[in-house]
């Protein structure tokens, strides 16, 4: 530790002296860079993109530096920064920028969002290798200079004296830059330039980009990057890309470094993954680097294999948060020294800083392992629009289904259709039927309220002798989620808690969903009958009534104690929870979608949305109906949700979807804003927020703990205001020490 004689002996740095801070402060009005001096000692190690600590407010902080200038506009006199904590530059610039961007967005303190981008460091790992030699720091560019939406900050002297947190002397703040770009993606009159306009216009081959805009994010190394591919490698498949309309003129953008931007619907039973890996491939001939984000540890493995099969070894890394911090932080490493031109992970991979930018892709974006529950709570999606806007670089949103948002890029001309024909979709999808309608009535009258009507269990019989497996999706987990009164079909509640009661097993007494208590002699209080009924059917229950139905046939179980990654060809019964779907060998036989009501009257917005993705990604794992595989969905053949999955059709469905929600006022058309906390608290912010004239109040509304929630909406082209005003109604509370916090989320996942 640095002694105090050392500290008084300490002078400034002769080039660039002054290091601009973001500081570890969880106070919305201390939401700006503050200014400190770097001592002539910490000159070679105090570069941008370090982690250093600060004394702020009396208190030894931690802090990101982000940029070092010739002199500070605080007239007073500056502290030094106490120390660095490492030389590793492990905030890229580009990824300051997007940060910036993404708080202004989401009404947050740009450390929060630093916080989400930058893991904790590991000193052994750190010190396991020697990093690459970064440029000198004339030639960084400023990531305080980008042209995110940011809000005005007070000046050095808005702190009051007293405030706990509050900027102690010889600590300036720094000036944030003005507001430019504040358009989102997908936004009806977006600040874009005119020359991209016209080209968002044209086909997905002619999209916009240039090779300075892809420079934008290189620090230096990782130069190059077409040449590290073998010979051969990282070429499209026959039958892969050549299968949608636009998929060969997309990796042809790819190659030539364009940014082009593409809303990609997968075929059924695609291979996805290795789609994917080869878009990162034509990124990296490009001499260009690729994110990709996936929803969870399964898809990634696919996409860590099929990187590894495409591009080669050491290419890529893939991050994940079950590796381990050390293990995870190392490969963090290898991205931001630039030495693999593509990074695929789960949510964290959004803010991987990767060299010279050139793709970003999301599979699933409707999977709600995207949203990040932490403040200030982004979705995945939008982070990564975000980054694609401001490197100008390529991104493509895929999945089987459609969600809102992307139909929204589409509708906007932010983004191109990547589709196959009609001719080609009938080659490959199955065959899909319903339950619930007329003929089926007709020939088994009990089709509309029996769980399993004659026709599944006809497929699930003759996908069975033709020896394929069967996949039965069941939206409830366990073995009877909720149970009933078998006289009166009162449901069944817990006496201490009055929670629901649940069977976990033939022979296990009812347990309470709540309290965890037993109720081992429960008595209905309306009849005191003491028997029980099943009131909804889970996975365990489904999978022992299949065995004794096929007792000669395997059942196997896939969900949120085990998921299978992959079944064998022969015929085998797997019950799987949403989500928790196994391949298998060839694809199913049959796919059964039991209970639908459970996800189609569900009290969500997403709904419908949710329920279609939910049935797209089952059904997709079906064999083509010409090898025999078949999808029987018990549901009435007259909902939308259904008809889009019989003709396979997501982009008919998320027309339909966005229209609706365009003309009742909701997300993706509108932009709304959360407010959750005591009803003082949020009564206090709300009135301390100068929201824009076209900003609707609704509320309020109950919310768990005795708090209140009310919600904010306006129109998409006052979305930066909403999402400022909130901020700034933020700050005024934190500055006056306001005890009562009040959560704030912009787009929330859950509306009702």
């Amino acid at each position: 530790m640095t002694s105090k004689s050392a500290h008084s002996e300490r002078v400034p740095a002769e080039r660039l002296p002054v290091a601009r801070v973001c500081v570890d402060v969880p106070l919305a009005h201390l939401d700006r860079p503050f200014d400190y001096l770097v001592a002539a000692a910490d000159d070679e190690a105090a570069q941008a993109g370090v982690r250093v600590k600060v004394r702020f407010a009396g208190q030894l902080v931690t802090g990101f530096l982000l940029e070092r200038i010739e002199s500070s506009p605080h007239a007073g006199k500056l502290a030094y920064l106490d120390k660095v904590v490492s030389p590793e530059r492990v905030l890229d610039p580009e990824v300051a920028r997007l940060a910036r961007a993404v708080a202004d967005r989401y009404a947050g303190n740009l450390y929060d969002v630093l916080r989400l981008a930058v893991p904790p460091r590991h000193a052994r790992v750190e010190a396991q290798t020697t990093p690459d030699p970064k440029p000198d720091l004339s030639d960084m560019e400023d990531p305080a200079g980008s042209a995110a939406p940011t809000v005005e900050s007070p000046g050095p002297g808005a702190a009051e004296p007293g405030v706990a947190g509050a900027a102690e002397p010889g600590v300036a703040g720094a000036a944030e830059p003005g507001v430019a770009g504040a358009a989102e993606p997908g936004v009806a009159g977006a600040a874009e330039p005119d020359a991209a306009r016209a080209e968002a216009a044209q086909a997905v081959g002619s999209g916009a980009g240039s090779e300075a805009a892809a420079d934008s994010g290189d620090s230096g190394a990782g130069v190059g990057l077409a040449a590290v591919l073998p010979a051969g490698k990282g070429l499209p498949a026959a039958g892969g890309w050549d299968s949608y309309t636009a998929g060969p003129a997309f990796l042809r953008a790819l190659e030539d470094g364009r940014g082009v931007r593409a809303v990609w619907g997968a075929l059924p039973g695609e291979d996805w993954a290795t789609r994917i890996a080869e878009a990162a491939a034509a990124t990296v001939r490009a001499g260009l680097g690729a994110v990709i984000v996936v929803a969870d540890a399964r898809d990634l493995e696919r996409v860590d294999r099929a990187l590894g099969a495409v591009l080669g070894d050491g290419l890529h890394v893939a991050l994940n948060a079950a590796l381990g911090p050390a293990e995870r932080y190392r490969r963090f490493l290898a991205a931001s020294r630039h030495r693999v031109p593509v990074v695929a992970g789960t949510r964290a991979a959004m803010w991987a800083p990767v060299a010279k930018l050139g793709l970003v892709v999301i599979w699933d974006d409707g999977d709600d392992l995207h949203a990040e529950p932490r403040a200030p709570y982004p979705h995945a999606r939008e982070v990564l629009l975000t980054r694609a806007r401001l490197a100008d670089c390529a991104a493509m949103v895929a999945g089987y289904a459609r969600t809102g948002e992307a139909q929204l890029l589409l509708e906007t001309g932010w983004a191109k259709e990547i589709a196959a024909s009609r001719d080609v979709l009938r080659n490959r999808v199955p065959a899909i039927a319903p339950t619930g309608d007329d003929p089926q009535l007709a020939r088994d009258p009990g089709a509309a309220t029996a769980r399993l009507p004659s026709l599944a269990w006809q497929a699930a019989r003759q996908a069975l002798q033709a020896e394929t497996p069967v996949l039965v999706q069941v939206p409830r987990r366990g073995y009877l989620p909720s149970v009933a009164c078998a006289e009166c079909r009162t449901p069944a509640r817990c006496p201490h808690c009055s929670g629901p009661l649940s069977l976990a097993g033939a022979r296990d007494v009812p347990t309470c969903r709540w309290c965890g208590r037993a109720a081992a002699d429960y008595s209905c209080p309306a009849c005191h009958g003491r028997r029980l009924r099943a009131s909804v059917t889970g996975a365990k229950r489904t999978a022992e009534e299949l065995g004794r139905a096929f007792p000669e046939v395997p059942v196997r179980t896939s969900g949120r104690d085990e998921i299978l990654g992959t079944v064998p060809a022969g015929p085998s019964l797997v019950v799987a929870t949403p989500g928790a779907e196994p391949g298998a060998e060839g694809g199913y036989g049959a796919v059964l979608l039991l209970d639908t009501w459970a996800l189609l009257t569900r009290s969500d917005l997403r709904a419908a949305e949710e329920t279609m993705r939910r049935w797209f990604n089952a059904s997709a794992l079906a064999r083509p109906a010409k090898q025999g595989g078949k999808v029987v969905v018990v549901a009435d053949g007259s909902l939308a949700t259904v008809q889009a999955l019989i003709r396979w059709d997501p982009a008919w469905f998320a027309t339909r979807e966005l229209a609706e929600r365009r003309e009742l006022g909701f997300p993706p058309a509108a932009r709304m804003a959360s407010l959750t906390g005591l009803p003082a608290a949020v009564a206090e912010l709300l009135g301390a927020a100068k929201l824009p004239d076209s900003a609707e109040v609704l509320g309020p509304v109950p919310a768990d703990d005795e708090q209140e929630r009310m919600l904010v909406r306006t129109n998409r082209s006052q979305a930066a205001a909403m999402a400022a005003a909130l901020h700034e109604a933020a700050a005024v509370r934190s500055a006056k020490k306001s005890a009562l916090p009040v959560r704030i989320e912009i787009d929330p996942a859950t509306i009702f």
